[in-house]
């Protein structure tokens, strides 16, 4: 039995919507002949199995092994085409590559007058919608029919394709060197991390300067923007400039606010945009913005005329749910927020099949930091256990090493420390393998390693000596970040003033006026 998970065929058919399905089966009832129903048989198989078993496939005797691949492969490819056919009308991007092949037919016809005309119509409508790579892949087909055939155009012709040619290439060169930049400081993140030190702060910076210096902004249109933003970002993120970080998720959203059919065009990038500004938002702690601009997504997503399909259904879920906590959290509001946790686990599994392990472990996180927030440990402890125990996120060490550090926290606070010294040494062990050991993090250890020896009269001192200490390493550029996992401080001072921790949250968020 293969995994299913592997099988593509498997994992395609399981993707289908009902609609889906149905389209398909009278698609496929067209191409029915004596000689290609097994095809259709296949389909009606898998459809109805819930794991890919390729015993059960040939148990029904519909195919041969040696066949099987080649079946499967024809089913694959027609599963396509029959989505092909029923895409909805308003994809601009669909409606303008249909209109290219029409022109392709026209032009292997010999028809080049009415091929130029389909053309120069679709490469106006690639234009207004800033589809510049298929602007240029037209003017490139209407110069390839005038140079050769004398189709008795205006005067002009050919210099007017060639500057309109020469224009789209420059600005087609100028979004792939910006999005290469994005990718490669992305990369870079993957690879290292945020920075640790000023030398690190100073290779980046230097590396950004030298390649975004080619570039003259004056001469940008929409996604020439959109990805100078992008670039802009991503090197904040990685020099942990908060500040930058929200100066362009900010530019890059008040983009797509300014140019609304580009949210209905490019709904990713729109939902990332928003992603962005809302975690820059969550490190600043700038509360009322947040709930600005949390409010303005929910309200865009649920637009009838937002696109849906099951790539947009699971990144609107995933970046509104996860800073409908993250909002929460900020506010120190835990107790109002529980009432998230079941719709939240409810759409874990509905977009199990979309949605990446390290997203679903970050859900679990921030479970568990609501659930530490209104003093249920054994609930705290339950979902953090589940971050622990996953071997797979090589990515995001730091969830997992901050994962393990409130579970030290909760087991201490549930009153079950009687095994933390095996849990300590399991921890730094963890911690010591890290390649993005921070202050911080070790501090905790220290800590925590020393509260089994101190006596109950100095307990309380020793809160108020290591608050001393972390409120120190907070300022620290390189450190502050770590608060964000972990808001250590307020926990000690919830300790030292006896007093819960959601209350000291909600205290400082109300002292704050952002």
């Amino acid at each position: 039995m293969a995994n299913h998970q592997k099988d593509s065929l498997f994992v395609l058919i399981k993707s289908l919507s009902k609609s889906e399905k149905r389209q398909f089966k009278i698609f496929a009832s067209r191409l029915e002949t004596s000689s290609n129903t097994k095809f259709i048989e296949l389909f009606n198989i898998l459809d109805k199995s819930e794991v890919y078993d390729e015993k059960t496939i040939l148990k029904s005797g519909i195919i041969k092994k040696v066949q099987l691949s080649n079946l499967k492969s024809y089913l694959y490819k027609q599963i396509l085409v029959s989505i092909r056919l029923n895409i909805p009308s308003q994809n601009i991007r669909y409606q303008l590559r249909e209109q290219i092949d029409f022109a392709a037919i026209l032009y292997n016809k010999g028809l080049y007058k009415q091929s130029l005309k389909i053309l120069d119509k679709t490469k106006q409508q690639a234009l207004e919608n800033d589809e510049k790579y298929m602007a240029y892949e037209i003017v490139e087909f209407e110069k390839l029919i005038e140079s050769q055939y004398i189709t008795r155009s205006i005067q002009g012709r050919a210099d007017e394709l060639a500057v309109q040619a020469k224009e789209l290439n420059y600005k087609n060169t100028i979004s792939s060197k910006l999005s290469n930049l994005s990718l490669q400081l992305y990369g870079i993140m993957l690879k290292t991390g945020y920075v640790k030190s000023d030398a690190e702060y100073k290779y980046i910076d230097d590396y950004f300067k030298k390649h975004i210096s080619k570039f003259d902004e004056k001469k940008y249109g929409f996604r020439e923007r959109y990805w100078y933003y992008n670039a802009y970002l991503w090197r904040s993120f990685l020099v942990q400039d908060f500040l930058s970080c929200y100066k362009y998720s900010h530019k890059w959203v008040t983009l797509f606010y300014d140019n609304r059919n580009m949210i209905y065009l490019n709904p990713v990038f729109f939902l990332k945009g928003n992603h962005y500004l809302l975690e820059s938002l969550f490190m600043l702690k700038y509360k009322t913005n947040f709930k600005k601009y949390l409010e303005m997504l929910e309200e865009t997503i649920n637009d009838p005329l937002f696109p849906v399909n099951d790539n947009i259904s699971s990144l609107s879920f995933l970046y509104l749910y996860n800073n409908k906590l993250n909002y929460h959290i900020l506010e120190g509001t835990f107790a109002e927020s529980e009432y998230l946790i079941p719709e939240i686990l409810e759409k874990i599994k509905l977009h199990s099949e979309h949605l990446d392990e390290h997203h679903e472990m970050l859900f679990y996180y921030k479970i568990a930091s609501i659930y530490f927030g209104v003093e249920k440990y054994a609930e705290c402890i339950f979902y953090l256990e589940k971050i622990i125990n996953n071997k797979n996120l090589y990515v995001r060490e730091d969830l997992a090493c901050f994962a393990r550090l409130l579970c030290l926290i909760a087991h201490y606070e549930s009153g079950k420390d009687f095994n933390l010294e095996n849990q300590l040494i399991s921890t730094y062990k963890f911690l010591i393998k890290m390649n993005d050991l921070h202050e911080v993090q070790k501090e905790i250890i220290r800590f925590l390693k020393r509260l089994n020896t101190i006596y109950p009269s100095d307990i309380k001192k020793e809160f108020i000596k290591v608050k001393e200490r972390f409120v120190e390493l907070e300022k620290n550029t390189y450190e502050k970040r770590a608060f964000l996992y972990l808001d250590i401080i307020s926990w000690l001072e919830s300790k030292i003033e006896n007093r819960k921790i959601s209350d000291i949250i909600k205290e400082k968020a109300k002292l704050s006026n952002r």
